[in-house]
């Protein structure tokens, strides 16, 4: 495969900060340091800056990223995390996530300015989309196709209809746009997914809190570039 492929680990809210140390310990030496492979993590906003620190001291080849920023800067902003705060720890931030909108009241238009607030602080965002319908904001370039009956259920969408619904979002917003699938992402399904021509990626929810399955996530995609 001559593309660069993302395997991203959301782990929602899981791992203190001991758990998520042990986690960085386990995976970080098993991972291939190749130019085409972007291995992120992204843990609790609580664990960000000792695994950062645990990344850096053991030079990984792991980027560092949040489930989530604030659609404002600094300021009056009570609860918030901002952009301008966080580019410190984070490379990538997951914005738009199912359970962000289906939880937490998220619109398209607050997803957006999320967007606007991390172009703005040198950080990619990851927006996670529905469908082919879901709208993508303004400057993003990387997304998640993550179908919301396959979130956390262990039924997968297929590997071609996911490759379908990629080809079709490039088409709304131009062939520069990397898509990534997810959804009940396992070690045994991944290499189909990341085969497709127009998916450059996986983001892993349930199976990326395991640090053995993990690292056998990372194993079988470095197998295919």
């Amino acid at each position: 495969m001559n593309k660069t492929i993302w395997i991203i680990a959301n782990w929602k809210s899981n791992k203190n900060i001991s758990e998520a140390l042990e986690w960085i310990s386990q995976v970080g030496p098993h991972i291939s340091k190749d130019d085409n492979l972007k291995v992120v993590v992204c843990p609790t906003f609580t664990d960000l800056s000792e695994v950062k620190k645990t990344i850096t001291v053991g030079n990984f080849p792991i980027m560092v990223g949040s489930q989530n920023l604030s659609p404002f800067g600094t300021g009056a902003y009570t609860g918030e995390e901002s952009a301008p705060i966080l580019n410190q720890l984070i490379n990538l931030a997951i914005l738009g996530h199912s359970e962000r909108r289906q939880n937490f009241g998220e619109t398209d238009e607050m997803v957006a300015k999320k967007v606007e607030q991390a172009l703005v602080n040198n950080i990619t965002p990851l927006v996670c989309v529905q469908s082919a319908e879901t709208p993508v904001p303004q400057g993003c370039k990387l997304i998640a196709y993550e179908p919301v009956f396959a979130i956390g259920t262990g039924n997968p969408d297929t590997s071609e209809n996911a490759n379908q619904v990629a080809e079709s979002l490039k088409e709304k917003n131009g062939s520069g746009l990397e898509v990534l699938y997810g959804g009940s992402v396992t070690a045994d399904n991944v290499s189909a997914f990341v085969s497709q021509p127009n998916i450059s990626g996986v983001l892993i929810g349930k199976a990326s809190l395991d640090a053995e399955g993990f690292v056998k996530i990372c194993q079988q995609v470095s197998e295919k570039i």
